[in-house]
């Protein structure tokens, strides 16, 4: 089956170093190249194309307008391409992703042949996934009884928040940030697979967007109640003695981090103070940790099928009955809430 792409930057060199990536394999096809964020809008509801390679700063509409009218309009796969790992370019790139975007990905340095092909070989790999991924212009999810929310622990107030969560899962993880305040009597630790580089400004962004002050976890930190620690790029994140450690082993799952090795290390006690939510993602990282964590008295959630940009991850560990409760993404600010008693 054929991966029809649309190609959305203004530089032609661009257009052009991607589309000879795009060309050389046989099962992808760029059926346009839009120079400017209107004719990206227009191209998409004229092609139809199963992905939308999406540059930011374009003339006449720019990339985060040209996203909001395709979602609203005709809901398609976008992958963003920003600049470079900057500060403005990573908040536009969130931006994107708060819009409807479903990943971020750095342009290439194009005076190294090993970044070129390094960025050729992570761009196929986005291409074929996100390409497959069924967006929805406005997703209706049925709202759950209350009374089938999970209680928290008897005895044991939770004191511990883990969110795993790759490829969907930035936009899912603010949402529930968000829901949070500041005076939040836990502490919150997130692991998110995503593009190299981006991992400050994915905390920086959520610090911004969020009542509860977020930060990167640092190595041998003492961690407390009323913040959120996001797990850095190259390195596993784990918690012991109170006190945040990060190592450089081994990818886990093809991950560094790797959800399962925090949720793991979570697990090496009794887990009666911790609650655990395994968002959306492909693959299997973290769903054995989740039930690991739930074997040792944790609470789980695991974000529903329809609400998630991919259930790869979500499935895997309802497939390992790890799940407590299985929710759309809308109905986790409550669980949460009733969980940790929140007002």
């Amino acid at each position: 089956m054929t991966i029809n792409i649309l190609l959305a930057d203004d530089s032609s060199l661009v257009r052009q170093l991607i589309g000879d990536i795009l060309h050389a394999s046989c099962d992808i096809r760029v059926i346009g190249c839009a120079c400017n964020g209107r004719d990206a809008v227009d191209m998409t509801l004229a092609l139809r194309p199963d992905l939308v390679i999406m540059d930011l700063l374009m003339p006449v509409l720019d990339g985060i307008g040209a996203i909001e009218e395709i979602m609203a309009c005709s809901p398609t796969p976008v992958l963003v391409l920003s600049a470079a790992a900057e500060a403005t370019e990573v908040d536009r790139a969130f931006n994107a992703i708060k819009r409807g975007a479903l990943d971020v990905m750095e342009k290439p340095a194009l005076d190294s042949t090993w970044a070129l092909d390094d960025f050729a070989r992570r761009l196929l790999e986005k291409v074929r996934l996100l390409s497959g991924i069924r967006v929805i212009r406005h997703p209706r999810w049925k709202p759950r009884d209350e009374s089938a929310l999970p209680s928290g622990p008897k005895g044991l107030s939770p004191n511990l928040l883990a969110i795993g969560a790759s490829t969907g899962g930035p936009k899912a993880v603010m949402s529930l940030l968000k829901s949070l305040p500041a005076d939040f009597n836990a502490t919150v630790f997130i692991v998110q697979h995503i593009a190299e580089g981006f991992t400050e400004g994915f905390a920086s962004w959520l610090n911004r967007e969020c009542a509860l002050p977020v930060r990167l976890a640092v190595d041998a930190a003492r961690y407390g109640p009323g913040e959120a620690l996001v797990a850095p790029n190259g390195s596993h994140l784990t918690v012991s003695d109170g006190r945040t450690r990060l190592t450089r082993g081994a990818p886990v799952n093809c991950c560094r981090p790797s959800i399962d090795v925090f949720f793991d290390s979570l697990a090496r006690g009794s887990c009666a103070q911790v609650v655990s939510l395994l968002l959306s993602g492909m693959g299997k990282d973290g769903a054995q940790g989740l039930l690991r964590i739930r074997e040792r008295g944790g609470r789980t959630l695991v974000q529903d099928e329809s609400s998630c940009a991919v259930f790869g991850m979500p499935k895997a560990a309802i497939h390992l009955r790890a799940a407590d409760e299985v929710l759309s993404i809308d109905s986790m600010p409550a669980a949460i809430s009733r969980l940790f008693a929140v007002p």
